[in-house]
């Protein structure tokens, strides 16, 4: 009996460390998601112009500047968190965001403070994307630290699940607010209400500061310094690169699917505004629940087979799929296309992070995963929306955004067969600790899984 009581006590602290540790993911998704969805109306209030499609492609170049910063997070907070350590790195990391979020949600207009404005709008911008560089790779880093034997995919993948309660909780507080306002109203001043959801941050301090250190962290003889780990990162830059590779098709279907689907559901398709939003809900839910599948099933047949699986399904029916949708824009359609996005998100996403960590040097884990991820996010994935709008604008082809898409797909497919070249299918019944490690392959020393 009593050896029930300690296993459970053990899940439950788990699953409470998990929670504290993804909480910060909410408030980076949260306002990422809302300046995608609210990308019209951010850009009359900021940056206003006669040209419709220019002040669109105003809003979103910022939303892309700011991820410019991720690598330079990565890099300088990384190695603070590899020296320091997981739980004070991520305390510093939800400081930075939230004073970004809090900047934008409070920004006057151009209408009332002119150019200083976008100023402040882009120095917000900023400092996220400063943030986010290291706090995909603290979170994930964290997550694995803290995995029982077997099970690093399952765990990593709730990184990427928690963020998708923050793209539900937001569409959902969308929906209401465009069913109880004039849509005039949301344009002109109501979308900033969700971005009140900033209000959370005391709550996600408390949470992360009750996190506990990591015992592999902990059992590190030498923790590097700074300058020990710039420079074993810029050793490890291959290793680094194929991380990037692998990750951007992660990074670019989160953000079309989610970022910008709803712009291009009403802008593009011309579907209601509750089209648009509901179905970004079913996806943050489907999303939820595809991460985890996704990791519990490359823990058990291993990581290459289903990271070539989707990228292989992505190269072969975003464009088609893009097609059909465009042909005849319908709620039921875009539904069908978003599933489809959301399934490939999911599952990948959730194998990618476990792989990531794994391929990456364990003494300076967090920055060379985080240059990759950052690297990945910041000139891919959130770039995105911008691609996409110019695709359109350039070709006239609504579908055109799927061959961004394929594009990385195949950079998918280049990396993993070079990251897990020579490293034989592991039966299931082998043990996780038994297998191939795909470093090897590399070159790369890391800890024991």
């Amino acid at each position: 009996m009593s050896q029930t009581l300690v296993q459970q006590a053990t899940v439950k602290s788990r699953i409470n460390a998990i929670l504290r540790a993804t909480s910060g993911n909410f408030l980076e998704q949260f306002d990422f998601f809302l300046f995608g969805f609210y990308a019209s109306a951010i850009g009359k209030a900021f940056f206003p112009s006669d040209n419709e499609t220019a002040s669109l492609l105003n809003t979103f170049g910022v939303f892309w500047l700011g991820a410019l910063m991720r690598p330079v997070g990565a890099i300088v907070l990384g190695a603070y968190i590899d020296r320091i350590g997981r739980r004070q790195g991520l305390i510093i990391t939800l400081s930075i965001m939230a004073v970004g979020t809090v900047i934008i949600a409070f920004c006057p207009s151009y209408a009332t403070i002119g150019i200083a404005a976008p100023i402040i709008v882009l120095a917000g911008r900023l400092l996220q994307g400063f943030s986010a560089g290291v706090e995909v790779g603290g979170v994930s880093v964290y997550l694995a630290e803290i995995a029982t034997p077997g099970n690093r995919g399952f765990y990593t993948s709730f990184q990427s699940s928690s963020q998708q309660v923050a793209i539900f909780v937001a569409a959902i507080v969308g929906y209401l607010l465009n069913e109880s306002m004039p849509l005039e109203a949301v344009a002109s001043w109501g979308w900033r209400i969700p971005f009140l959801g900033c209000l959370i941050i005391p709550l996600i301090f408390f949470l992360r500061r009750t996190l506990e250190e990591t015992p592999e962290f902990l059992a590190m003889k030498k923790h590097p310094t700074a300058r020990e780990v710039f420079a074993s990162a810029l050793v490890h830059w291959h290793t680094v690169v194929l991380g990037m590779m692998m990750a951007i098709l992660t990074t670019t279907t989160f953000y079309f699917v989610t970022v910008y689907a709803p712009t291009f559901g009403k802008t593009v398709l011309k579907l209601s505004t509750q089209d648009a939003l509901l179905v970004t809900l079913l996806v943050a839910v489907t999303n939820f629940i595809w991460n985890p599948i996704g990791g519990t099933v490359s823990d058990r047949i291993g990581r290459k087979p289903v990271l070539l699986a989707i990228a292989g399904l992505a190269l072969m029916t975003a464009y088609p799929a893009l097609s059909w949708l465009v042909s005849a824009p319908s709620f039921g359609k875009l539904l069908a296309v978003a599933m489809m996005f959301s399934f490939y998100f999911g599952t990948y996403s959730g194998t990618m992070l476990g792989a990531l960590v794994e391929i990456v040097p364990a003494h300076v884990r967090t920055t060379c995963f985080s240059l990759a991820f950052a690297f990945a996010a910041a000139l891919f994935g959130t770039f995105t929306p911008l691609a996409s709008t110019w695709l359109i604008e350039r070709t006239n082809d609504k579908a055109s955004p799927g061959f961004w898409l394929m594009f990385a797909a195949a950079l998918g497919i280049i990396a993993v067969l070079t990251i897990y070249r020579g490293t034989p299918k592991p039966s299931r019944a082998e043990k996780p600790s038994l297998r191939k490690s795909p470093e090897s392959a590399l070159g790369v020393q890391t800890a024991s899984r």
